[in-house]
């Protein structure tokens, strides 16, 4: 289940309309615990879906789906929280675990940032698809949290605005899913 919401990660950055409904969650200018929680309620219908069509398919007792979104409800929070774990502990748990500041470079507005660490539970799913990034560019006091054009507080911060974003702008507005390989840093 880890894999398949790691994979959901990747197709609402790469799809067009699923990037215009994700927005929502990286238009935030701050990275905080609020961040973990902020999703437009058209794709927390469709991430349930989703989830749905995976129980079907795979089958798990009742209990471990509980467990499942509870660790994923946990580790959101988590990783979305605005703390620094000591560089030590953070480089251990990172081989294991998504850790704050391994998810943090993926709300940097910068393209290639924003296009890695899509992991929300398990480090592995980077790793092994070629989209971990060790640090951002600028180190994460230089970092800026959010999207180039989306920076005006009444669209991003207030809740009519916040719902009204996916329907904003062209669709090629920014694209998100372009990767400059040619930037990537996996420090």
């Amino acid at each position: 289940m880890d894999f398949i919401i790691y994979l959901q990660h990747v197709l609402v950055h790469a799809v067009p309309a699923l990037w215009r409904l994700h927005r929502v969650h990286h238009a935030d200018l701050d990275y905080d615990v609020t961040t973990g929680a902020r999703f437009h309620p058209i794709e927390i219908i469709l991430s349930m879906l989703i989830k749905f069509a995976t129980i079907v398919v795979l089958g798990p007792p009742l209990v471990a789906v509980v467990i499942f979104e509870v660790v994923l409800n946990a580790m959101a929070m988590f990783n979305h929280g605005n703390v620094r774990l000591p560089l030590g502990l953070d480089r251990v748990l990172r081989l294991i675990i998504v850790t704050p500041d391994m998810h943090r470079v993926h709300h940097s507005v910068e393209d290639d940032e924003a296009n890695s660490n899509f992991g929300f539970n398990l480090s592995v799913w980077d790793r092994l698809f070629g989209t971990y990034r060790g640090q951002p560019r600028g180190g994460h006091e230089g970092m800026t949290i959010g999207i180039h054009h989306y920076r005006e507080p009444r669209l991003v911060t207030w809740l009519p605005g916040m719902l009204a974003l996916p329907f904003i702008g062209k669709i090629t507005d920014y694209a998100i899913n372009r990767r400059d390989w040619s930037k990537r840093h996996d420090q």
